[in-house]
């Protein structure tokens, strides 16, 4: 990222009220509400921790900007990273100008999908492929989809020669992909083992997303089952009822977890765990969850 560019960004805030998070600690002291959490997030653990005998893909996309997919990728990536022992990737399928690179906190980029397409090769090790990857935290690396260029291009046949190549090297694979229809984004779906669909907890959002549902319901089984949808929230107080929308949204077939508005995650910065708001942490373990146990069930 340019310097001055990075200059303009405000100091990392976390995701709820100072006054909010010490109402929540008093009231942690005088119920058992720490006990559940921590009950919880190791039964989500468990799940993620699966063993799996070939790489996990998992597309995250939407239907149009602005839904909050790149920050459910990183999302996704950063907790399989956290809790897995295995090696995990994340690729920018989005390459005109995407922001996972930014969310994810990386700053030097230098080789990008479309040319490890042309570089990868059957006999490589993971130590030489992870020569042109960016690292990240907890065992976790970096494909971006561009170096900043305005106009970078991925093709489907690019897309599914470096998918196909580097699937044996990473036990989970987070891609990024552009929104949808996207001649990529399509293929990425069709090709993962378990989709996500993020859309903004908005009237016109979750109608987009029901009526992509509705058209998914006709393609083979798998499709519509292996999908989960993140209904992010956008605002502090939604604009539409969420339990109602999601509701809607689960009578088609695919499972809906329901990310809150969180003021760290809308700052649109590099992702901090520890600044997230507690709710939120959660909703992300419990979707990386979901997301990892639909995509065990389609080899």
């Amino acid at each position: 990222m340019d310097g001055a560019l990075a200059g303009t960004a405000r100091r990392p805030v976390r995701g709820e009220p100072s006054a909010l998070r010490v109402s929540r600690a008093m009231r942690r002291l005088v119920s058992s509400s720490a006990a559940r959490e921590v009950a919880e997030l190791t039964h989500v653990a468990e799940f993620i921790q699966q063993p799996v005998t070939t790489g996990r893909q998992i597309a995250v996309t939407s239907i149009r900007g602005g839904a909050g997919k790149t920050t459910v990728a990183a999302l996704l990536g950063t907790a399989y990273a956290h809790y897995r022992q295995d090696p995990v990737l994340l690729v920018e399928a989005d390459p005109a100008l995407g922001s996972l690179p930014l969310r994810l906190g990386a700053d030097a980029l230098r080789w990008t999908t479309a040319d490890l397409a042309d570089i990868v090769e059957p006999q490589m090790s993971l130590l030489d492929v992870t020569g042109y990857l960016v690292q990240l935290p907890d065992n976790a690396w970096l494909l971006p989809g561009s170096q900043g260029r305005i106009g970078a291009m991925l093709s489907t046949s690019a897309y599914e020669r470096v998918m196909v190549a580097l699937r044996r090297y990473f036990g989970v694979t987070v891609v990024d992909c552009e929104t949808l229809p996207a001649e990529v984004a399509r293929v990425a779906l069709s090709a993962a083992q378990a989709r996500v669909l993020a859309t903004p907890a908005t009237l016109d959002g979750v109608t987009s997303t029901y009526a992509v549902l509705q058209w998914m319901r006709g393609l083979p089984r798998h499709m519509i089952a292996g999908t989960v949808v993140a209904l992010t929230g956008t605002a502090p107080r939604p604009g539409i009822d969420v339990a109602a929308a999601a509701e809607k949204l689960r009578s088609t077939g695919a499972a809906v977890h329901v990310l809150p508005h969180d003021r760290h995650l809308a700052a649109g910065g590099a992702l901090r765990t520890d600044l997230l708001a507690r709710p939120t942490r959660l909703a992300a373990a419990r979707l990386a969850a979901e997301v990892f146990q639909l995509s065990q069930k389609r080899r």
